[in-house]
């Protein structure tokens, strides 16, 4: 007897390096036979893109490689963000059932499945199209981390780095949500996204430096920049806090992680709170998310869409700095 197996469509890396590396590519399915008690197998209808992913495909900072692959990626198929339609439930598996429509993260969600864990995924928000909610589980559940991490309260003054991005796009929108007041920086060409996402104020960062304005702020979300930390205290109130998170431009050995250990070593000795975090990756946080969406609080905001074998060309517009908000990859 001949056994066949079933084939799917993916982005997949044979190595870290630039969008170059990646290559479509047909690929066996994950098999549900093989779930563990605790895992999904989702039909993907549609991916997200995030920094993270990017780190992924270029191996940068290189301490990431001691987790994911020394020499290529343990996992050749690209991707993080997903939302679909569950395919198969493991054993063990209490909230879902084959059918639901779901969104989460899912690693290799750059492919028509993938497999992921029960608490990593929530159920879809219900005004939610495959490809909005597809770009919001890393991007906004890291925007949401941030703001409880720099104890987000009603009324405080809050600055925003990178607002126009990802999780900055996610940051603007949920500070308002908790009644805070905003300020977002982002390029010229992307000011008016910001006000869009219900910034309060933004700042032209090539024409003003958010250090200089002799404005204080209560918290400071830094997503882009990596601006040195006597720069982030001197926009501080005495006792504000800087929330740090990202840092592309931090090296290629540790990223900006010597910033933040340097910040919170700094912490012990001033009043000012200068911290950062890891991003937990719940679903309870995605179910957090789902209320503040369906309320419509919450927008994804989506630059462009690309059909999964442009993927490649979606990695490059993520690096150029070109993408305003999110970009959606179709399955």
């Amino acid at each position: 007897m001949t056994m066949t197996t079933t084939m799917m469509r993916a982005v997949v890396q044979d190595g870290y390096g630039a969008a170059d590396i990646l290559r479509a590519d047909r690929i066996a399915r994950p098999e549900p036979s093989r779930l563990g008690d605790h895992d999904l197998l989702v039909r993907v209808h549609a991916a997200g893109l995030d920094r993270g992913t990017w780190h992924l495909m270029t191996g940068k900072p290189y301490a990431l490689r001691l987790a994911f692959g020394l020499r290529r990626p343990r996992n050749p198929v690209l991707g993080r963000d997903a939302a679909g339609t569950v395919e198969a439930v493991g054993s063990a598996v209490r909230r879902f059932a084959v059918g639901d429509e779901v969104y989460g993260v899912a690693p290799g969600s750059f492919a028509e499945y993938a497999v992921t864990r029960e608490h990593k995924l929530a159920r879809k928000p219900a005004n939610l199209t495959f490809e909005q909610a597809a770009v919001v589980p890393i991007s906004a559940m890291t925007a949401l981390d941030a703001l409880t991490v720099g104890r987000i309260t009603s009324g405080r003054h809050v600055l925003i780095t990178g607002a126009s991005g990802g999780v900055g796009s996610y940051a603007v929108q949920l500070a308002k949500a908790f009644g805070a007041e905003v300020t977002g920086t982002a390029s010229t060409a992307k000011l008016d996204l910001v006000r869009s996402l219900g910034a309060d104020h933004v700042l032209d960062y090539t024409r003003e430096d958010f250090a200089a304005t002799g404005t204080r702020y209560d918290l400071i979300i830094d997503i882009a920049g990596n601006p040195k930390l006597s720069r982030l205290r001197s926009a501080l109130t005495p006792t504000g806090t800087a929330v740090m998170t990202g840092g592309e431009g931090g090296g290629s050995l540790t990223g900006g992680m010597h910033r933040q250990l340097g910040a919170r070593i700094m912490s012990l000795f001033v009043r000012q709170r200068l911290t950062s975090f890891i991003n937990k990756e719940r679903g309870s946080d995605l179910e957090r998310l789902t209320e503040l969406i369906e309320a419509g609080k919450v927008t994804p905001s989506i630059d462009r869409t690309y059909p999964l074998d442009q993927a490649p060309e979606a990695m490059r517009q993520l690096d150029a700095g070109k993408v305003r908000g999110k970009i959606a990859v179709t399955i």
